[in-house]
């Protein structure tokens, strides 16, 4: 008789999960009190408030909100004056819109690996892939790991030097996943994540752990960058008396999702706080569990963010079974899991024609100088390693993290049911 759930047997969980987003008795009582103000458009107290609240909980100086965490990354790039033509690194690992904000202002992402430990983008590529051209660089704080923002800083300090403003590299952090994660620089000081570059990219998109649905906010410590910012997403309008007006659009948040995230940042930090516990009992757990290894947690990471909590399976201890299936019998056994991102590149949104983006044609398969880009590490980890326990898995209880850690061992008792098939 097959023992699991994906050959008919008995599955360890058939309980739902948590539900995510949530919402509390202070966000109905934040979206009343808007509703009752009669405003609901951008810029009124509830968005101001929760911009500067959330930057400070960044540990940056300010605070623009924009409709969502791709537009964050275009305003972003779009204040740098990063122009059509120039270059912009980013990390093959990553949700196709960190790359497709670059495309979207007619520049050219630049793919370059990772590191095998972290999963987020290798300081040493980026700095090998500059060139003349390269106006941005644009680390990923992927799942539950933050860039190596120490060596990044780095490499753009030895190229900035020398250069004039107007050809220099600035540093755009994409915090989508990194909700609250601090790290220690080399000098010993203690950052939020977005802090640390020019610029930091946060989305609230219904997956992450501070949501309002939708939404999206880019930090800075840099009061004219933020000026540019305000502007660009509010169709150019100059935001002090005596500011020359200029080019932007219409990227604004409402009132609405302001409050929502302003009870959800109330939240966050105990929610935080689960989510470690939870996380590092998983840890705990698995660590006996052959061919099953948590991703490393680097000792500079001071307070951890999760997005995903991240599995690195070794196919060599389950008779060679592929990681697809060993993700299929995981999801049988009742357990919510995924797979990870594909490298950019491979992603079925990533579509690029060479007529309306003609400065990136080399990605676009019908054009005569066609470049496809190679991150090993990346696809590595991407197809035959990487499973991931979305974030709001991390909110339950501990009996929750029991059924999760029960799953695994099953299938690792029973590998070699799962390697017949």
């Amino acid at each position: 008789m097959a023992a699991l759930a994906i050959n008919g047997g008995n599955p360890i969980r058939t309980a739902p999960w948590i539900r995510w987003p949530q919402a509390d008795e202070r966000a109905l009582e934040l979206v009343t009190e808007v509703l009752r103000s009669g405003y609901l458009s951008d810029d009124g107290p509830m968005e101001r408030q929760f911009a500067a609240d959330f930057a400070s909980f960044c540990t940056a100086a300010h605070g623009v909100c924009v409709m969502n965490g791709t537009v964050s990354l275009r305003v972003a790039l779009e204040a740098a004056g990063v122009q059509a033509g120039d270059e912009v690194i980013v990390p093959g690992l990553t949700w196709v819109a960190t790359a497709s904000a670059v495309v979207d202002i007619n520049a050219v992402p630049i793919f370059v690996d990772v590191d095998p430990e972290s999963l987020c983008m290798d300081p040493a590529a980026a700095a090998a892939a500059i060139t003349d051209r390269t106006r941005a660089i644009i680390p990923v704080h992927l799942s539950c790991a933050v860039t190596d923002m120490g060596a990044v800083l780095e490499v753009c300090r030895r190229h900035n030097t020398p250069r004039p403003d107007d050809e220099r590299i600035w540093v755009i952090e994409d915090c989508a996943h990194s909700h609250g994660a601090q790290w220690r620089l080399p000098d010993g000081s203690v950052r939020g994540t977005g802090s640390m570059g020019d610029f930091g990219s946060y989305s609230f998109q219904s997956s992450k752990s501070l949501s309002s649905g939708d939404g999206g906010i880019i930090v800075t410590s840099d009061e004219e960058l933020a000026d540019r910012c305000w502007s660009l997403r509010n169709v150019g309008r100059a935001r002090y008396p005596g500011q020359t007006p200029g080019y932007g659009n219409n990227y604004r948040l409402t009132e609405l999702q302001a409050a929502v995230m302003r009870a959800g940042l109330e939240r966050l930090p105990a929610e935080m706080a689960h989510r470690q516990r939870n996380a590092d009992y998983l840890t705990r757990g698995i660590a006996d569990l052959p061919g099953l290894r948590p991703l490393a947690r680097d000792p500079r990471l001071v307070r951890q963010a999760f997005y995903g909590y991240i599995i690195r399976y070794d196919a060599a201890a389950f008779d060679g079974v592929p990681k697809a299936t060993f993700l299929s019998a995981l999801k049988a056994e009742g357990i919510f899991c995924a797979p990870g991102y594909l490298p950019v590149y491979e992603q079925e949104l990533w579509h690029i024609d060479r007529r309306r983006f003609p400065f990136a044609s080399r990605y676009d398969p019908a054009a005569a100088d066609y470049d496809p880009p190679h991150c090993p590490v990346a696809e590595q980890a991407s197809h035959n390693e990487v499973i991931a326990l979305p974030q709001p898995l991390l909110l339950g209880s501990q009996s929750d993290m029991d059924d999760v850690l029960a799953a695994l061992t099953k299938l690792v008792e029973h590998r070699a049911e799962l390697a017949q098939g």
